[in-house]
């Protein structure tokens, strides 16, 4: 069994982001650090396709259940993380670029509150395969900004940069109202400016537009991050009438990948 988990931290919206990891988790029998033929290319496949100029190095961590002494445990952990790095490199991955090869040993567990103990242990023998990524590059296009600027045209597209939301939230992080700070410095600067706030998700299903939020359950999560960026700027005395809000789903993707398209941005829409 094999399980595949994209880790983003952070709701990024610029076009730099923070180092990237994302994970991929191999599941071994009971005592066993041994490696089947559907287990192994699957484990490749998930390099392969991430974009090998990102990769900036991989670890690589085994564990195994909490049954057993610790020694033993170490050694099959190690095992196991020694089988994948083995395999990564017979298909071409280089040992260079694996720079962490790990046995944590066991992972306890509360047996006596835990549901599920036979299953939660199954989950424990395994190794997760770590890929470590280059932030993203920035993207010059024109008319796209990434602070307010003093002569704009009706149009442009200004990204917040450092505006941070918690996976799946709304809520502004400490760090994002900071950032915000300065945007309302600079739009009470150049009074004559009014904008669109602009909420955009990605990677929702084909057939829903929409994310969902997880404070308040309701599937608007582009609409609720533009409307709490309108509130905070709001709470700074940015008048009502030069800002509106409003959610896009992922309806407008830049065509430049997934993680372009997670942002939120001030669309210029009077001088």
């Amino acid at each position: 069994m094999l399980k595949f988990i994209k880790i983003i931290p952070f709701f990024l919206v610029s076009f730099l982001y923070a180092q990237e990891e994302i994970v991929q988790s191999v599941y071994f029998e009971f005592d066993k650090f041994s490696l089947d033929d559907k287990q192994a290319n699957e484990v490749i496949e998930f390099i392969r396709k991430t974009d090998s100029t990102r990769i900036e190095s991989i670890q690589i961590f085994g564990y195994t259940d909490d049954i057993g002494k610790d020694a033993y445990n170490f050694k099959l952990s190690t095992n196991r993380a020694t089988t994948i790095q083995n395999k990564l490199i017979e298909n071409g991955i280089k040992n260079k670029i694996i720079v962490t090869i790990e046995g944590k040993g066991r992972i306890l567990i509360d047996d006596d509150i835990v549901e599920n103990l036979p299953e939660k242990r199954s989950k424990n023998r395994r190794v997760d395969v770590v890929l470590n990524l280059k932030p993203l590059p920035k993207i010059e296009i024109p008319g796209f900004y990434n602070m307010v600027q003093k002569n704009h045209i009706v149009g442009d597209h200004i990204y917040l940069d450092n505006i941070h939301f918690e996976k799946g939230s709304s809520k502004l992080t400490t760090k994002s109202k900071n950032e915000l700070d300065k945007v309302a410095l600079l739009v009470h600067r150049y009074k004559n400016l009014q904008f669109e706030i602009q909420g955009h998700v990605c990677c929702t299903p084909p057939y829903q537009k929409e994310a969902i939020d997880k404070d308040t359950k309701k599937r608007q999560l582009s609409t609720n991050r533009a409307q709490s960026v309108y509130k905070y700027l709001l709470f700074r005395k940015v008048p009502k009438s030069r800002m509106t809000f409003k959610g896009y789903g992922n309806t407008v993707p830049l065509g430049k990948g997934s993680e372009y398209d997670r942002r939120v941005e001030l669309v210029i829409t009077k001088i």
